[in-house]
């Protein structure tokens, strides 16, 4: 079951991400440190606290080499339970994985816990599709073709993503809010997607949510709830033993998304812990890559 094309692909990370107060890695432990970077706000986030890195999000680059490139691009969400940013092993790697087989990769830090809440993250994810689109001649990208993945509390913004959106505000004075935020296809791995008991993970919620949401404000995020025909093409990565997000997160997207008519796929491997990223200690784990690439290709999403 082993793909070599991930042994080949993939060149294992050490990473140590040290936080500070803020909930963002600092500068020189930053994993994404020293790639070309863009905040997404160049005027301002909305309701933003300050001018500090933590208030402003950014979308760090990885541009396939031009004859390389399929025109497909993927916003990236790191998790870290809406209260840190992976943005190592799922980020950079993610990046690199994304780019071994032509595909952009846009890695985005999103406003996050304890300085930011409900709806931070949603403006930052659905801002960072416009921008993916609003630069694709810049960045050699098929705005058709712009997907989201996410990973546990990204994974849930990632869903976010794939239920919550607009068609853009053709009066909009920024050019950028005038395009779609909708992802044309969405990937997430071992994802928060419930925030209702027994299944949330409850850490995540309180930093999105705060300490007592009201059941309107636990419903909207609930994404499994908001599954409509409209929603993107799923794939889905979980393990059963995954102790922190219970595979259920997965499972009940999955049956929304059939129940709707969606194109989906999912894959629950029985071992395997919570937070494992590409897996690639793991000659079985690390086999999903090598099927959401599949995936990808099978519905035309890498135009080859």
């Amino acid at each position: 079951m082993f793909h070599a094309r991930i042994a080949r692909r993939f060149l294992p990370l050490a990473l140590i991400l040290l936080m500070n107060a803020g909930g963002i890695v600092r500068a020189d432990d930053d994993p994404l440190a020293g790639r070309p970077a863009i905040e997404i706000w160049p005027n301002g986030a909305p309701d933003a606290l300050g001018e500090e890195p933590a208030d402003r999000p950014t979308l760090t680059l990885f541009l396939p080499e031009a004859d390389k490139a399929n025109g497909s691009a993927v916003v990236v969400c790191p998790g870290g339970g809406y209260g840190h940013l992976a943005t190592g092993h799922e980020g950079r790697a993610i990046g690199d994985w994304l780019n071994s087989f032509g595909t952009a990769a846009l890695v985005l830090k999103y406003r996050i816990a304890p300085r930011y809440h409900h709806p931070a993250p949603m403006q930052d994810v659905q801002r960072a599709l416009r921008t993916a689109r609003g630069r694709a001649d810049e960045w050699r990208i098929d705005p058709q073709r712009v997907g989201v993945l996410g990973f546990s509390a990204g994974g849930h913004l990632a869903s976010t993503a794939a239920t919550h959106f607009d068609a853009g505000d053709p009066d909009a004075d920024d050019p950028v809010e005038r395009v779609s935020c909708r992802p044309d296809f969405a990937v997430l791995c071992y994802p928060v997607v419930t925030m209702t008991d027994p299944y949330t993970h409850r850490g995540s919620r309180q930093n999105l949510l705060g300490e007592a949401p009201s059941d309107e404000l636990i419903e909207f995020y609930s994404n499994e709830r908001r599954v409509t025909a409209d929603t993107p093409p799923t794939f889905l990565f979980h393990t059963d033993e995954d102790a922190a997000v219970p595979a259920e997160n997965s499972v009940m997207f999955y049956l929304a998304l059939r129940k709707a008519g969606i194109p989906a796929e999912m894959h629950v491997y029985r071992p395997g812990r919570h937070g494992v990223g590409l897996a690639p200690g793991d000659p079985v784990l690390s086999t999903w890559a090598g099927h959401c690439e599949d995936w990808l290709q099978g519905h035309g999403f890498l135009g080859k």
